[in-house]
């Protein structure tokens, strides 16, 4: 099954809780704190395997969940880290946060990993809290929580040449004849479903072809196959045409021609910049070569490959010219743009929300992992939470929003009476 899209839901693994101990022994007389700190949660991983060649694996999961650092003890031991969760996805693939459609991973090298969630750190113990006022803390944390995030991942083919075309001029033929790609072949439209790749080796050398379904009018809007396979063309570094010269089903060579190239260019300009070849295919047939003397009067500028995909028959230049094409392919320049300075505006990471007059509330990312990381067994642990909200600035912008003695304020799971 070929799946090139897929939303996942991916959530890295939790810290490991921090200890509260003391270190007891016989002899060591104040021996102090001892607690050790939680080890890190497994982060998720995105890894690159040229083997595969489809998302299915991937989208058959859905979930991917990582695993929870182990706690710190006594005797300041370090709780483990844990074991890093590796998914292996196709080379050409693509990870977008669905939050903000910001891109986090682009993976087109074997063996290239990218971390797609981090995990939570683990939560410090309470040796890591001893301070010359305070040499015996009993406060401890909790580890912080793992990321969690919903992504697209979607897959663009890396292949180095794509073959274009309406439906039933001959691309699958054409590829199982230049390739030991098999792809299905059969005289109706959209035989091919899914995009094959095939190698194309040839004097000493070799390149990847794409063989993509048959494109129609209206496909960069989603007619027919719509533009589900269009995005598998953007790495390609070159564009074959593949045009049915004798005009079996009945259409016009190059109104083919034409209409192909708008749908390239409906769905990303750049595309035309590509270099680009004709395959003048099924020139065996009777009126290929009367059209393809029409045809050349109005596309001059541009190889034209007469070759015949039924009998094997005219590819030898055709390929070397597409290698050349290949080999001297080169990456367009970024366009350099003015540069403008932003200013820099710090989030706070929290906001104060008035529920009723006598009744507000402080939310935020930033109050949910304190709150999370916050062992509250303890009253140190219950100090240290209002401390970090006096420090981040709640307490401030309680005063600045004036109000009134006994006001209550909710935070997360705790109540309280404002008071200035």
């Amino acid at each position: 099954m070929f799946i090139d899209e897929t939303t996942i839901h991916v959530t890295a693994g939790d810290g490991g809780n921090g200890s509260s101990a003391m270190r007891r022994e016989k002899y060591v007389p104040l021996g102090g704190p001892a607690g050790g700190n939680g080890g890190k949660g497994s982060d998720i991983i995105f890894k690159v395997d040229e083997g595969l060649r489809t998302l299915v694996d991937l989208h058959m999961k859905k979930n991917i969940k990582g695993n929870r650092g182990a706690n710190g003890s006594g005797k300041n031991q370090y709780g483990a880290n844990a074991e890093d969760v590796i998914i292996n996805v196709p080379p050409g693939t693509i990870v977008t946060n669905t939050k903000n459609n910001e891109v986090i991973a682009d993976l087109t090298i074997n063996g290239e990993e990218a971390i797609i969630a981090k995990g939570g750190r683990g939560g410090r113990g309470n040796k890591a809290f001893a301070t010359g006022k305070n040499p015996a803390p009993s406060l401890s944390e909790n580890g912080a929580p793992g990321e969690e995030l919903i992504v697209k991942v979607e897959l663009k083919l890396l292949a180095d040449v794509g073959l274009v075309g309406m439906p039933s001029v001959g691309k699958s033929t054409i590829i199982s004849v230049i390739s030991s790609a098999k792809p299905k072949i059969a005289d109706y439209h959209f035989t091919t479903l899914n995009p094959n790749l095939g190698v194309v080796k040839i004097a000493g050398d070799s390149f990847v072809v794409a063989d993509l379904p048959g494109l129609i009018e209206g496909a960069s809007h989603g007619e027919g196959l719509g533009d589900k396979f269009l995005k598998h063309i953007q790495r390609t570094k070159v564009i074959v045409h593949v045009i049915d010269m004798a005009s079996v089903e009945g259409r016009d060579p190059f109104e083919d021609y034409k209409i192909i190239n708008k749908e390239l260019e409906d769905f990303d300009p750049s595309l035309l910049k590509r270099p680009q070849v004709i395959f003048a295919n099924k020139m065996d047939l009777d009126g290929a070569k009367e059209n393809l003397l029409e045809f050349k009067k109005k596309v001059s500028n541009i190889d034209i490959f007469e070759v015949s995909a039924a009998k094997n028959d005219g590819f030898d230049k055709a390929l070397l010219k597409v290698l050349e094409l290949v080999n001297s392919y080169k990456e367009e320049a970024p366009v350099e743009t003015d540069y403008v300075e932003y200013e820099f505006k710090e989030e706070k990471g929290y906001e104060i929300v008035k529920v009723r007059d006598d009744y507000y509330e402080v939310v935020g990312d930033m109050i949910d992992r304190l709150f999370i990381m916050t062992n509250f067994s303890t009253d140190e642990g219950m100090r240290y939470f209002l401390n970090k909200m006096k420090n981040i600035g709640v307490y401030a912008e309680l005063d600045k929003m004036g109000l009134e003695v006994g006001t209550t304020v909710k935070i997360k799971d705790i109540e309280f009476d404002y008071k200035k």
